[in-house]
This record gives C-alpha cells, sequence and structure tokens, in this order.
C-alpha cells in the first residue's frame, strides 16, 4: 500500500485492553500445553478491581483460568486486588461437527500483508511505534532512573508526505515527577533511539498533563480490542475477527497467520515490492470461498499464492504447527513481524 499520510498507534502490555489480549491468550497456552487438541475461546473483560474470563473450551484437562490470569497480571507490574469470577462452557455442537471434518470454525474475511520497506516486511512506522511501547516497557523494568514509569502506555507515529512528522507517548508514572522531566527523559532514552533524528518531528508527551491512573483502575480492557495494533496498523483492511484467546480451528486467527506467511514469503522471495492477501470461509467448509493476493501498483498474484499456499484450516495448522502453546508471545506488541514465529519463517519459493 502505497501510504504517504497516515497515523499508526501501539500500547504497552500493561494497557487495559491488552492485559486482557494476554490473559486470554495465556489460558489457551495453559489448555494446549497439556491437550494440544482443546477448542478455546477465551474472552476476558477488566473494569475496575473485576476480571471477568468466559467462553468455550473444549479439552481433555482443565485449568485455573483465575489463578492464570491472576498471576500474568501481577508479572505485567499490578500490585491491585483483582476479583476475579470464570466463566467458561462448551463448545457449540453445532460448530464442533463442522469442525470434527476439517472445516472452518466460522465464517469470515482474513487479511495478510507485507512490504520490503523494513526487515521486518512491516511498514516502517508500524514496526517503529511497536519498539516505542515495547521500549517504555524496557526501560521501566530494566533502567533504574526511569522507575517512576507504570505498566500503562501508548504511542503514536504520524507521517505526513512519506516522512515522520510527530510523535505521541503516553506513559503512565508515579505521582511525583515533573512532565518536562518525563519528556526530556523520554526523548532522550526512548524517542531519539528508536527514531533517530527528531529535529523537525513534533514530540508529544503525556498531553493531557499527568498519566498517574492506569490499568482496569482508570479503564475498562476487552479482548480484542486492539485488532489494528495486532495486525498492520488499519493500512490494509481487516475482516474484524480478533486473534488473542481462540485456538487455530478459529480461522479468524490461523488464516490471518496463513495469509501473513504467504504474503511475507511472497515479498521476501523478490516476486513483489509488496502484497496484500485476501481469504474467505464459509463455517464447516473446509475450501476457501476465496484467496485474492495483489500488490499496490494492481498485479494479480492470487492463482500463484493458491498453487503454492494451501488454506485449508487443517493443512494451516499443520504447515505452520500451530497446536502449542506459543500464543502468549503475541499478545502484546503485534503478532507480526517478531522472530522466532512460525508465520514469519521465510521458505524457498
Amino acid at each position: 500500500m502505497n501510504h504517504k499520510t497516515y497515523t499508526v498507534e501501539s500500547v504497552t502490555s500493561g494497557h487495559p485492553d491488552k492485559v486482557c489480549d494476554q490473559i486470554s491468550d495465556a489460558v489457551l497456552d495453559a489448555y494446549l500445553e497439556r491437550d494440544s487438541r482443546s477448542r478455546v475461546a477465551v474472552e476476558s473483560f477488566g473494569s475496575h478491581g473485576l476480571l471477568v474470563v468466559g467462553g468455550e473450551v473444549t479439552s481433555e484437562v482443565e485449568v485455573d483460568a483465575g489463578e492464570i490470569a491472576q498471576k500474568l497480571y501481577r508479572d505485567i507490574g499490578y500490585d491491585d486486588n483483582l476479583k476475579i469470577v470464570t466463566n467458561i462452557a462448551r463448545q457449540s455442537p453445532d460448530i464442533a461437527q463442522g469442525v470434527d471434518s476439517g472445516g472452518a470454525g466460522d465464517q469470515g474475511i482474513m487479511y495478510g500483508y507485507a512490504t520490503i520497506e523494513t526487515p521486518e516486511f512491516l511498514p516502517r512506522a508500524v514496526a517503529l511505534v511497536h519498539k516505542l511501547t515495547k521500549g517504555l516497557e524496557d526501560l521501566r523494568r530494566n533502567d533504574a532512573e526511569c522507575s517512576w514509569l507504570c505498566p500503562d502506555g501508548k504511542a503514536q507515529i504520524t507521517v505526513q508526505d512519506g516522512r515522520i512528522g510527530a510523535v505521541l507517548i503516553s506513559a503512565q508514572h508515579i505521582e511525583n515527577i515533573a512532565q518536562e522531566d518525563i519528556k526530556k527523559i523520554l526523548t532522550q532514552k526512548l524517542i531519539a533511539p528508536v527514531i533517530g533524528d527528531v529535529g523537525g518531528i513534533e514530540i508529544l508527551v503525556n498531553p493531557t498533563g499527568k498519566f498517574i491512573i492506569g490499568g482496569f483502575t482508570a479503564d475498562t480492557g476487552l479482548t480484542g480490542r486492539k485488532i489494528m495494533v495486532d495486525t498492520y496498523g488499519g493500512l490494509i483492511p481487516h475482516g474484524g475477527g480478533a486473534f488473542s484467546g481462540k485456538d487455530p480451528t478459529k480461522v479468524d486467527r490461523s488464516a490471518a497467520y496463513m495469509a501473513r506467511f504467504a504474503a511475507k514469503n511472497i515479498v521476501a522471495n523478490g516476486l513483489a515490492r509488496d502484497c496484500t492477501i485476501s481469504v474467505a470461509y464459509a463455517i464447516g467448509r473446509a475450501e476457501p470461498l476465496m484467496v485474492h493476493a495483489e500488490t499496490s501498483d494492481g498485479q494479480d498474484l492470487g492463482r500463484m499464492v493458491s498453487e503454492k499456499f494451501d488454506f485449508r484450516p487443517q493443512a494451516i495448522i499443520e504447515r505452520l504447527n500451530l497446536r502449542r502453546p506459543i500464543y502468549l508471545s503475541t499478545a502484546a506488541y503485534g503478532h507480526f513481524g517478531k522472530p522466532g514465529l512460525p508465520w514469519e519463517e521465510v521458505i524457498s519459493l
């Protein structure tokens, strides 16, 4: 996609929506670790001292979702007490009968994208904005001079006519630090190292004037509410289905990963400078209703992608080896561009 002016955002692992994504994926991983055939659809909702973990699971094992959630909440960096309610039931047999035969677990449209623009095969601003928020967490955890940082936070990058025009950081902090000191420290230790020359760039840090109250104390959180942060920053379409808390029989997740795998390998093999792939499914049917691939200059690569990549749900699971507890690592700072994930592997075409 040839976007000259756009804005992308990322959030830290302590953002309330991302806390919920991580809890949902931690529960998923716990099931897959003990029963790789588990079918899991878990959602989390946090609000002002309350955390609800609910959904549908079919598995040979049981896990303590509440205990998993409490531990992860502490690991992220929060120390307030949550009232945790869990409500997990079995998957609907009407859905299960279609999945049992190898069909898709739901209808829907999924997208994948890659570009030659960065080593991560992501748009430059998308790759950079995740480095800003991950950098906030790294400073909080590892830099004694930034011990005033707290878990919640966000970042935004605005690109104007192809160059970075503005950088926004919202960083939760303790009370006894001046905003001018926060801006100075974060510009020096975070923004400049990530962005490079900040001359001519508008830098905004905590534009409300302070950011002391964060997490579930300040705002509600919900699994699946940061789908643009999880993917490509809104620069390509999104089918609307979230990823976290869903096992790989859910094509919302697995087909989006396969579409990224295919798009990245088209670009990495020098067949295009960028590639957008879209795929659509009918519930209970294995063969996708559509597989389409195109470049920003209008080249149609659909036939090539269909010939080289199998988008049937079970084929995706097997090709990417998705029945493993690998999902918590995806639940913050984007699902794409990270080394070691199977859909990021480069193969020869």
